[in-house]
């Protein structure tokens, strides 16, 4: 039995969305985040040493990061499907953007979130308006043109075709969607970019995101 390690307002809800669109049989362990800190509670490293999720048990066999669990559950359990078939041009495709969610999308949302928090931080008032000048100045020379280069180059691949490997639905949609749904929230992902907010409706119109959704609890990022 597949054993998913669930966090709350985590990453971790690709993974269930994942099982759910598998049809996998699985066992849900929730776990609820430090009220005051948002961290994960101490309880997850006695699963991973770094107390993180997503983490899934299957049997013996524990693994951890997002993109190792899709490719996982893709080659233990897929039986060829989400994924497009090796050395194809849509399996070129996949391999991207499974990867490009964390190695591109996600390091500059997190930048984004750690100068915004800088903002607003509790400090000395003396300190405060540096703080914030050196936050604007992260945002203005490096924050939002990044954001705004990265948004354009993946609106422009989606008017291209559907999905991000192609015509066909794949766990690269969902290893797209944690990055694409806090851009939404946080990051200023709008109508500008016509076809990622067409994307965002599709997935998020699917029956297994929604067993998803209902499965797992609270999740800020749909919409």
């Amino acid at each position: 039995m597949i054993i998913l390690h669930h966090l709350e307002n985590s990453r971790s809800q690709r993974v269930l969305w994942l099982l759910e669109e598998l049809g996998l049989p699985y066992e849900l362990r929730p776990y609820k985040r430090d009220p005051k800190t948002m961290f994960a509670p101490p309880e997850l490293r006695q699963v991973h040493a770094l107390g993180k999720s997503p983490v899934i048990s299957d049997g013996d066999i524990v693994v951890a990061e997002s993109g190792a669990i899709v490719e996982y559950l893709l080659d233990a359990h897929g039986q060829g499907r989400l994924r497009p078939a090796a050395g194809t041009p849509e399996w070129r495709q996949f391999t991207y953007w499974l990867h490009f969610a964390e190695g591109s999308a996600m390091p500059i949302l997190l930048v984004k979130l750690v100068f915004d928090k800088v903002r607003s931080a509790p400090v000395p008032f003396f300190v405060k308006p540096v703080l914030k000048a050196v936050a604007a100045q992260v945002h203005k020379s490096f924050v939002e043109p990044n954001l705004t280069r990265q948004f354009a180059f993946m609106d422009a691949e989606l008017k291209q075709r559907k999905w991000f490997a192609g015509s066909e639905f794949s766990a690269a949609d969902i290893q797209m969607s944690f990055p694409l749904e806090a851009a939404a929230q946080r990051a200023g992902l709008d109508e500008r970019y016509p076809a990622l907010v067409a994307w965002l409706k599709r997935i998020h119109a699917r029956p297994a995101y929604r067993r998803a959704l209902k499965a797992g609890g609270p999740y800020d990022f749909a919409d």
